[in-house]
């Protein structure tokens, strides 16, 4: 069994590889980019050289290609220590026109050309910009650049590279070397140092946090690992895809904060989320009379779930309500063939699958209406009754089809040749029906619980848009229609990631079940 699921483990990362690899083949050789920009105002009104700049850059941000201009060049070279401040400041002064330029201007040009021209780069330079066959001023754009489309083989390597990233007290330059490690404490300050609560505190560290507890569900939390799914650039800019589906939302939530100077006030800042902001002048003037570092970046405390909180709650709990359902019923179809419950269950297995799911969800919706159940989904409501239309129409599907297998393949089991055996053993209907018939029938089915519990974390793109629930399942067709290239990449991940461990789990449970099945190979 451990060799299987190693092989099938190894298969399935493959599996998650190639696919990730696919959709960036589509994203970012088959897709049109200028398609990003169609709805950037920025972008639009943008005229001459500097619409070409930002085109660049914004290329380089999505992950097409990597851009490096001329300034960038003097300044590693300054950095690097070949030439000093006062050469970079005179090398960078390019002209309107390229004839025209100084001679270290032109000597230092040509070096660029020639370092990234070599490395398979292509060099431009935006001079004056033509308009009426006249040259006119570009506005200061004028700028030399390299550029280079990244291969896949790279963009994959840095991808699954970059996929976790550890904290350390190495990640923040602008702290002392001295000043720099890690605390521990069994009386957490953020409660004013007096209740039992454990935590590690950084200093150097991009959190300051890196482990702590708290009342909060999983109550031990760490800021140590990160998961890096992809950066949003439309969607959710500048943030994660994997922050965007698990952080809360909803309204702000205020509670009693001690702040590392001692101030307890009203507010709903997680100190525990605190990051190191950069602009220490912002620190020392704006929250002196909170914040003792420059630690000073934290979330916000919200009352909601986060996207795959309700996703996953409407989604479990639909599971959950499919199989107490749709089993039972798929089995009397099946004990009862022909009879009054099997073609009730089968009008409603063909009305489940003739009828579009958007047309049904519709009208179940407008019943619920009519019955006084809430129809739009707020998240500021404490009333559980907004999550009963949501499940319902979720459910009505896996309902459908638990009845449309689990009747087919019991009546297979039915006109087997053990049961005919087992019949003329003397064995009563019940006894075949519950050690036989039923054990058999139910092996496929159980296969499919973990996958339907595992997707219940991706939402469900048409239920959660009618009921606006704000879940995860609207998360990848959004991505799509505003070109947001992480979040198409990181959520694919995230499915492919589903998918191989729903297998690998529903084949665990059918072994468990049926202990007939094995996955291992005999030698012969």
């Amino acid at each position: 069994m451990a060799k299987y699921l190693f092989k099938r483990l190894l298969h399935g990362l493959v599996s998650i590889v190639i696919v990730v690899a696919i959709v960036m083949v589509m994203i970012y050789s088959l897709l049109d980019r200028n398609l990003i920009f169609a709805q950037d105002s920025t972008y639009s009104h943008m005229a001459n050289n500097a619409k070409v700049t930002y085109r660049y850059q914004r290329w380089e941000e999505y992950g097409y290609l990597d851009y490096v201009t001329y300034s960038d060049y003097l300044n590693q070279l300054v950095k690097q220590g070949t030439i000093d401040a006062d050469t970079r400041s005179k090398a960078v002064a390019l002209n309107r026109k390229q004839e025209n330029d100084s001679e270290i201007v032109k000597e230092y040009t040509e070096k660029f050309r020639f370092f990234y021209e070599s490395q398979g780069y292509t060099v431009e330079r935006l001079d004056a910009v033509m308009m009426g066959g006249k040259k006119i001023a570009n506005g200061g754009q004028q700028q030399l650049f390299a550029y280079k489309d990244i291969p896949l083989a790279s963009r994959l390597l840095k991808y699954f590279i970059g996929l976790l990233s550890v904290d350390n007290i190495h990640k923040v330059e602008n702290i002392a070397e001295e000043d720099r490690g890690l605390t521990f404490t069994l009386y957490d300050p953020v409660y004013g140092g007096n209740k039992f609560s454990p935590a590690i505190i950084g200093n150097g560290t991009t959190h300051k946090y890196l482990f702590y507890v708290d009342n909060k569900f999983p109550y031990v939390h760490q800021n140590l690992l990160k998961l890096n799914l992809g950066t949003s650039y439309s969607v959710n800019q500048g943030i994660d895809v994997f922050t965007t589906m698990t952080r809360s939302q909803g309204s702000y939530v205020k509670t009693p904060v001690t702040y590392p100077t001692g101030l307890v006030e009203e507010s709903a800042d997680d100190l525990h989320s605190a990051t190191y902001l950069a602009d220490s002048l912002s620190s020392s003037l704006v929250y002196a009379d909170r914040f003792v570092d420059d630690y000073t970046n934290v979330e916000i405390v919200r009352g909601g779930k986060s996207k795959i909180g309700y996703s996953f709650t409407i989604g479990i709990i639909s599971v959950f309500l499919s199989y107490l359902i749709g089993i039972p019923i798929g089995i009397a179809m099946a004990r009862k063939k022909d009879k009054l419950i099997d073609k009730l269950g089968t009008i409603y297995i063909v009305f489940i699958i003739a009828v579009p799911s958007l047309a049904y969800i519709f009208l179940f919706k407008a019943i619920g209406g009519k019955m006084g159940l809430p129809t739009t989904f707020d998240m500021e409501s404490a009333s559980k009754l907004i999550y009963i239309l949501p499940i319902i129409s979720l459910a009505l599907p896996t309902i459908g089809g638990l009845m449309k297998w689990l009747r087919r393949y019991m009546i297979d089991q039915m006109n087997s040749d053990y049961v005919k055996f087992a019949r003329a053993g003397g064995l009563s209907e019940n006894e075949i029906f519950i050690k036989h018939i039923l054990k058999n029938a139910a092996i496929p089915i159980i296969h499919g619980i973990p996958s339907n519990v595992l997707f219940a974390l991706t939402g469900a793109i048409i239920t959660e848009r009618v009921y606006v629930v704000p879940g995860a399942g609207n998360l990848l067709t959004e991505a799509i229609n505003r070109y947001d290239n992480g979040v198409i990449v990181g959520v694919t991940l995230f499915y492919a990631v589903l998918s191989v461990v729903s297998i690998i789990l529903g084949d665990i449970l059918m072994s468990l079940v049926d202990p007939r099945i094995s996955f291992t190979t005999k030698d012969r």
